[in-house]
This record gives C-alpha cells, structure tokens and sequence, in this order.
C-alpha cells in the first residue's frame, strides 16, 4: 500500500480534485467512442490501454480522497452484478473499483497513532501489549489495526481517519459534484451502462456516512448484533470492547477466517453451508429482529473450515417496526400462493407502487414478476444460486428495456427500502458466487412462519434457541401475515 502523510480536507482542493477526475473521464471516454470502431488488434488494445488508465486513476483518486468520494467506488463496485454489467467491461470494473473494498492507501501511522491518544489517554505502547502499525484493512472512514492485550487476546481496533468528518462534510456540500463522480465512475462501463440516478445514490451516502463518523453508534448496533446472536451455531459476531471504544476508535474481538477470494475455491457443500448462514443472518435478522446490517460487500464476511461465518462492520444499521415487516412478508406470501390481487395490494401497501401507478395494470402480470424475482423459493428445490441465475434475476428487474420494463417503469422505490433493496442484491451476489444450494422455500419458511426445521443448520439452530429458553426473536412477522394459506 502507498502510504499517504495527510488527508485532503477542505472543500476547495476535494473540488479541484474531483472536478479534474470528472473532466479527465469524460475526454477520455470521448476518445474511446472516437476510435470503437478502428478495426485491428492493436486499435483495440489501445482502447483497453486508455480503459485500464482510467480506471485506475478513478480508483487511485477516490482512494486517496477517502470519505463521501471513497464511499462513491464501493458503492459502484456493486453495480457490477453479473449480466448487469456488460462482460466486455466486469473484469476491469472490478479489478479497479473491487480495490476500495479493502485496498487502499493508509495514513502514516503516527497520524493514526495521534487519535488513539487523544481517544484513549495514551500511546499505542501503554495501551496495548502489541499494536501494528501497518494497517490489515483501510476503508471510506477508517483504517482497522491487529492489537494484543496483555491477557494475550487479539483485537482489531479501528480507527478514524484524522480529518475526515471535515471531508465527508466538503463534499456532502456539493452534491451536484458528488453526482458527477458517479456519472464517471458509470462512464467506465461505455454505452451499456446500467441505467442509475446518480442522484438517488449521493442521497444513499448522505443518509449513512454521518453515522458511519459515530463509532459509538457502530459500537452499538455491533453489540447489540453480538447479543442477538450470541451463542450461536453458525453465526458470529465479534465482541465490542467498550472501555478501548471511542466516537472515533471502535475495538472489538479480532477473528482470524478466510477472504472471499479463497472462499469461493472450498468444495462445494461448504460453500451451500457458508450460503445458508448468510441466508438465515440477513433475513432472521430483519423479520425476526426488525433489523439488518446494511453493507453485505464480501469483505464484510469471514469463512471458516467448520462452516460457520463471521460477519463484520456495522456502521450501517436499519431498523423497521412490526407493521413495516409484516407488509414485506405478506408481499412474499402473495406470490408464493399465486394470489396476483394480493401482491397488488400489497405492493401498493409497501410503497412500491402508487394507487395510479397501480392503474391499469394486470395483477397476473405483476404476480409473474414478482415470482420471477423469487426464483430461489419458487423455482424446484433444493434450488442452486449461480452467477448466471442472479444475474438474469438483476438484469429483469433493473434494467429500464428489460422483459419487465412495462411494469418496472411504474414501480418506485420507498428510500425506507433502499438499503433493503441494496442488501439482498447483494446476498444473493454473495451466494451466487458460491453456488450455495439448499430448499430455500423451507428455510424461508422456518424464518417467517415459524416453520420446522428442514436442514442440519436448522435443526442446530432450533436447539440453540431451546437452550436460550425463547425463540430467536420477536418473530415480528408474524402477525397478521394472512396470505400463506392463499387467502384475501
């Protein structure tokens, strides 16, 4: 990692900066569109050439900058759903913007050594019985350190960048800005680009970087994951360690587990295994608990040998309230029971579409879908999640001339339901990736209806639940759900 003396922070340099990245993007997709068509090898290798530079130049710029910028690249890098993004252009989209995830430039470690004194009271070395100073992860917001107590326990303790709330203020000022360095970042993708306002997601990074700056809010919501899920068979979260935890340094367990990359090579039942860990996480959490954690990027998962999963950074949490998840099953349960007026009400009911809207359009039409994008609880199961079974799952549902666009151009989204949409397209990213198979409609049905256990993960996890003496959670959709059964 190239090592950085100072962050950027005021609001004139970031907009030079980025004003000149917008400006060098947009002449240099001018340049490829002039010279697409020149026959030959070496015409297209230039063209590659001129990509790969741009590229890493828009990963160089926002990785340095850090903050709302920085948060811009990860948040595009999940663009790239397979089939969403033209073949033509995955693999160099990922290989640049797939770096911001956990590749990064770090500060110097004195300037990260400075916050943890003025946070904690003291010098790394008093602190701690071995600190590193070579950071193991960077990111938007902070850079993560493997630490030692004295008791021997590891700890992995994150620490904000010096100066960049000021940053993330600069550049939420100028949100026409910020939505220029999507357009570039888009401009990579040439022509095929999927179809994103670029203003609804400089709204999704307003909404959640101001509580990302808060450790103490992370700090919380970790904890309180921690406690849901403690004890459990196949789900792990990290402890927080309160007393080494500040607004701007968040220490917890460190846990040592495979990455993604070397995840996705284990033999297949692993990988169905790791699959239904995530699964059951994601949606227990949200219509058990009412929550979910909000950034499902694979650098967020840790893999072990006995198949259990450990799932890090909860900066971003949303919470929902009974009624609000009661009306997103009842939608599932409309369509798993063929009811096409039941998931028109209930579409209206969520948000997802307005009474006009609703006007005029054929319920059996909607049912299809719907059903469409339920693949893995509707088609014959068990059901395997592939990259291409998600990616024509995606492009159906997201792209504006795809076979659905007579009725995808009449739905909106709820911004509730933004960080909803965003987690399980990428869950489903996750267990596409590792071709995780399992009879999803039964594990569907343990989470929501209470239903018996189907799988050995199932059964484990209804005896944890026994020996807590309570079911996992308040099973908050559970009520007035009425529409498994087919009924109105």
């Amino acid at each position: 990692m190239t090592k950085r003396t100072k962050l950027p922070t005021g609001r004139v340099g970031r907009t030079a900066r980025l004003v000149g990245l917008a400006g060098h993007t947009v002449a240099t997709r001018t340049q490829t569109r002039i010279h697409r068509h020149a026959d030959g090898d070496a015409a297209k290798a230039a063209e590659r050439a001129r990509q790969e530079r741009l590229a890493e130049r828009y990963a160089e710029v926002l990785g340095d900058m850090k903050g709302a910028v920085m948060k811009v690249g990860q948040i595009l890098s999940f663009v790239d759903v397979d089939g969403v993004v033209p073949a033509s252009s995955r693999e160099l989209f990922q290989s640049a913007l797939a770096r911001l995830q956990s590749d990064v430039p770090p500060l110097a470690p004195d300037e990260i050594a400075d916050v943890i004194a003025t946070e904690l009271g003291g010098p790394t070395n008093e602190i701690f019985a071995f600190f590193s100073p070579r950071p193991v992860a960077a990111a938007s917001m902070g850079q993560v350190h493997l630490a030692r107590l004295a008791d021997g326990n590891e700890l992995a303790v994150k620490v904000q960048y010096p100066g960049v709330a000021d940053a993330v203020r600069a550049d939420l000022a100028n949100t026409n800005l910020l939505a220029s360095v999507i357009r570039a970042g888009l401009a990579l993708l040439g022509p095929e680009a999927p179809n994103v306002d670029p203003k609804m997601l400089v709204e999704e990074i307003r909404d959640r970087v101001m509580d990302e700056l808060d450790y103490t809010i992370e700090a919380a919501n970790q904890s309180e994951f921690s406690s849901l899920y403690d004890g459990h068979p196949f789900i792990h979260i990290p402890g927080v360690y309160p007393e080494l935890s500040t607004g701007r340094v968040l220490t917890t367990e460190y846990v040592h587990g495979m990455r993604w990359s070397e995840a996705i090579t284990a033999n297949e039942a692993i990988r169905s295994r790791w699959g239904e860990a995530i699964f059951r996480f994601v949606f227990a959490s949200l219509h058990q608990h009412g929550i979910f954690n909000a950034d499902p990027h694979p650098g967020n998962y840790l893999f072990h040998e006995d198949g259990t999963v450990t799932f890090l950074d909860f900066g971003c949490v949303k919470r929902f309230g009974a009624e609000r998840v009661s009306d997103m099953s009842a939608l599932v349960d409309a369509a798993l029971a063929c009811n096409a007026p039941a998931v028109l009400r209930a579409f209206i009911n969520v948000g997802l579409l307005g009474d006009a809207d609703a006007k005029g359009l054929d319920p059996d039409r909607l049912l299809q879908f719907y059903r469409s994008a339920l693949r893995d609880r509707w088609d014959e199961q068990p059901f395997t999640y592939t990259p291409e079974s998600v990616a024509e799952i995606a492009a159906g549902t997201y792209q504006p001339l795809g076979q659905w666009s007579d009725v995808t151009g009449r739905l909106q989204m709820p911004k509730d339901l933004l960080f909803l949409n965003r987690i399980t397209v990428g869950a489903s990213f996750i267990l596409g990736h590792l071709y995780a198979s399992a009879n999803w409609k039964s594990i569907d049905c343990e989470i929501r209806h209470d239903g018996p256990p189907s799988t050995e993960l199932g059964h484990l996890e209804a005896a944890w639940r026994d020996r807590r003496g309570s079911t996992a959670g308040p099973a908050l959709a559970r009520v007035g759900s009425l529409f498994a059964a087919g009924g109105e």
